[in-house]
């Protein structure tokens, strides 16, 4: 029997290690042609796993209060659409969505769109 393919999966362990400031387990779900995006201007976050690990590394995983909560998830073939509540970043919590588009390998691009 085959496995089936579970893009939801990536996405919820990406989180968990999010959550725990985890880098390794974090980047263990993406492949190694990552590429990250902005929206709605299409700005490029980083590119490429190693780029994509050190903006995690300096950026989020520093911060000693950082926290995402999942408020919804959607999915929609391979790409997953988490609306997240991020607590840590900023004064105030920050309402994102994060898009994630997944292989069997991992996930290979991500757009963060901010509500603000």
């Amino acid at each position: 029997m085959a496995v089936q393919f579970d893009p939801a999966a990536f996405a919820q362990r990406q989180l968990e290690a999010y959550n725990e400031r985890n880098l390794e387990r974090f980047l263990a779900e993406y492949t190694e042609d990552v590429a990250a995006y902005r929206l709605p201007s299409g700005e490029a976050v980083a590119v490429g796993k190693q780029a994509f690990g050190e903006h995690y590394r300096k950026n989020r995983f520093s911060l000693p209060n950082l926290y995402a909560e999942l408020v919804s998830r959607m999915v929609l073939g391979n790409k997953v659409i988490d609306q997240e509540r991020v607590f840590g970043v900023s004064e105030q919590p920050m309402e994102v969505a994060a898009i994630y588009e997944v292989t069997p390998t991992g996930i290979r691009r991500v757009w963060f769109l901010s509500a603000e």
